[in-house]
């Protein structure tokens, strides 16, 4: 859905914009040796924005240091204390994170806002089920209502300050409540959403909350920005965040790769070379449709809808390159025989471009 821009750093936020994986540091921010490793590691894994926790002065002093060594733009996380933004917005963060309603006074937001204003940083707003106000909560319940009140009363204090350089996430652990917040969100404003399933739980279950919440949203448009957060190491995170949008072709010049869940009428050992195809065409930009499949029920009909695919048949595989056959391989050089059709293919859309 159409919604306003807002720049964190060199990467711009809504509009339209391709959208973007953060994540945020686990690690002790006043220790900037080892943060700034981490934003190295996850900015190799394809991380666009790193927010980092900004618990006290020693952390927010250590930004000087940070920021400066980061790859990647960032987000200062900030609660209760507006004294702690301003020494992040003077350290030369690239955004912050507040909750308005908890930083204090119309006074402390006042001086936080035309400090990002002469900045030219935006702000953004972070609503969590789990730390609503407390008449809020009396008046709606722990709902998905009560999150969007939330955040349009933060608004609020930000809009009659002149600044509008916002954007807002809503989150819960709950992956319904989490939907159904952002979309009513949607309704309502043209704010940028930077949108996940918070506290969404170890690797695996939270994985499956992530996959759920986030994809659910992307498929209605909504959402700028993504997190996946998850009990586990940060890389992680920002893998899984690429894999999403992969999977709903959000990610520009990245090749699709289809292939079947094999049955009891496999002809070829797919299994096998399935994995490794996948990562080797993993390596290449384009926008191209890999498909490996594994017998003759469905794999001539993806092979027509792909670009470039690999039929396994018994005894050989079939290479299908625009819906044509064009070889026939055995598992010797297999896969070195498939990548170069697959690299041919590449070479003329990039040709067909041009």
């Amino acid at each position: 859905m159409p919604t306003s821009i807002v720049h964190i750093g060199s990467v711009t936020i809504g509009g339209g914009s391709p959208i973007s994986v953060q994540t945020m540091t686990k690690t002790d921010t006043r220790n900037v040796d080892e943060t700034v490793a981490q934003i190295r590691e996850i900015s190799a894994a394809g991380c666009d924005i790193v927010r980092v926790a900004v618990p006290d002065c020693k952390a927010a002093d250590a930004l000087a240091e940070i920021v400066p060594q980061s790859p990647l733009p960032i987000i200062a996380d900030i609660h209760f204390d507006h004294k702690l933004a301003l020494k992040a917005v003077k350290n030369g963060v690239c955004g912050l994170r507040i909750n308005p309603g908890n930083i204090g006074s119309r006074e402390r937001v006042k001086a936080v806002a035309e400090a990002c204003a002469g900045a030219g940083i935006p702000i953004r707003i972070g609503v969590n089920a789990g730390s609503l106000e407390k008449e809020l909560l009396e008046q709606y319940g722990a709902t998905p209502e009560a999150m969007v009140e939330s955040a349009a009363r933060h608004i609020r204090y930000l809009e009659e300050l002149n600044f509008t350089d916002i954007k807002v996430s809503l989150k819960a652990s709950d992956v319904a409540r989490t939907v159904a917040a952002c979309r009513l969100f949607a309704k309502r404003f043209g704010y940028p959403q930077h949108i996940g399933v918070t506290e969404a739980g170890t690797e695996h279950t939270g994985l499956i909350k992530s996959y759920i919440g986030i994809g659910a949203l992307l498929l209605d448009g909504i959402g700028d920005t993504i997190r996946v957060s998850l009990t586990a190491d940060p890389v992680k995170e920002v893998l899984a965040g690429r894999e999403i949008l992969r999977a709903l072709g959000l990610l520009p010049d990245v090749p699709k790769f289809v292939s079947c869940p094999t049955c009891g009428r496999l002809d070829f050992n797919i299994r096998k070379y399935a994995p490794i195809i996948e990562k080797e065409v993993e390596k290449l930009g384009g926008n191209i449709t890999v498909a490996v499949m594994g017998c003759a029920v469905n794999g001539p009909g993806e092979a027509k809808e792909a670009d470039v695919a690999l039929c396994g048949a018994r005894g050989y595989a079939g290479i299908y390159k625009k819906g044509k056959l064009v070889a026939k391989t055995g598992e010797e050089n297999l896969v070195e025989t498939f990548m170069k059709v697959v690299k041919e293919v590449l070479a003329e859309e990039e040709g067909e471009r041009i």
